[in-house]
């Protein structure tokens, strides 16, 4: 089987996964629940809940215990790009190849969605408790799915992914020469990077990682966020509005600085490569080993949208 026919096949697991979980649509809430919906089943690479189950997989895990965590940070996820749509942040008209959320349901309905699925996130990340029972004899408890739930928020929140995107808005009202590298390298470390740490953090605790190895997986949560941030970066300034779904030269037209805008092309797109080659020998030495894992690393340095 090819890396993307593998590749094809879980992304189909994982939404099946989601279907598991999603809310109904029905009552006096159906229409905050259909506007969350539109949004999580947009598609979209499912990079996380993808690193996720591949981290889980690294450390030995075979339960279904992950699966209430592998929907919850795709919400998390998917909360975040509702909220960065809106017109008082990017105020995009265009994600995943379809008119955004606000420009759909409204912009309060929007916010609405972002905050049902931030917080319907929490609620499916507790249904792995329900397992607990079934789960006897294995070494997983309340403890270790209270430290994945602990994880999930930490990353997600003020140290972690909302801190990055505070710093980030605030750079757009900074003058250029003000937004440095060392301000910018914090941004996409903590927008970015954080939620792709926290998807294998969070994998690698349910899978009974020793807290080394958690140690490190976290560095190569950071290389790929970093990286995949960058990359995103290059894509806007060389990519199509077909190519990647939604507008391109966003950043230019918003007049953000960017990591191409300060190291230029050239350096960007070595410095993705390196950040990437850097991840996957980190994850040669660790775990069980997970050759699909490596190879996802290396196809975010080549993807197109």
């Amino acid at each position: 089987m090819t890396f993307n026919e593998e590749l094809t096949l879980k992304v189909e697991y994982i939404e099946s996964v989601l279907d598991k979980f999603v809310p109904e649509e029905e009552g006096y809430a159906k229409t905050v629940i259909e506007a969350m919906n539109y949004s999580l089943k947009a598609g979209g690479k499912r990079l996380r809940p993808l690193l996720m189950f591949e981290a889980y997989r690294l450390f030995g895990g075979e339960e279904d215990v992950i699966e209430p965590f592998m929907a919850a940070i795709e919400m998390i996820h998917t909360y975040s790009l509702i909220h960065d749509d809106l017109p008082c942040m990017d105020d995009d008209e265009y994600r995943r190849g379809r008119k955004t959320t606000h420009t759909v349901y409204g912009e309060g309905m929007a916010v609405l969605a972002g905050d049902g699925l931030l917080n319907y996130a929490f609620e499916t990340a507790c249904k792995a408790f329900d397992k607990l029972n079934v789960l006897q004899g294995n070494e997983y408890n309340a403890k270790t799915i209270g430290r994945a739930i602990s994880i999930l928020a930490g990353k997600s929140g003020i140290y972690g992914m909302i801190g990055g995107q505070c710093a980030d808005i605030e750079a757009e009202n900074l003058p250029a020469d003000q937004v440095t590298e060392e301000r910018l390298l914090y941004i996409h470390e903590h927008k970015t990077a954080a939620l792709i740490q926290n998807a294998l953090m969070v994998g690698a605790v349910l899978a009974g990682a020793n807290e080394i190895d958690l140690a490190k997986i976290e560095r190569v949560g950071y290389n790929i966020g970093l990286a995949f941030q960058i990359q995103d970066d290059i894509l806007d300034v060389t990519s199509t509005l077909e190519q990647l779904g939604k507008p391109v030269g966003s950043d230019e037209k918003n007049g953000k600085t960017t990591y191409v805008s300060i190291n230029g092309l050239n350096k960007s797109k070595a410095d993705v490569e390196a950040l990437s080659e850097e991840a996957v020998n980190i994850l040669k030495n660790m775990g069980d080993g997970n050759e699909f894992l490596e190879e996802l690393v290396i196809y975010l340095v080549d993807r197109t949208k």
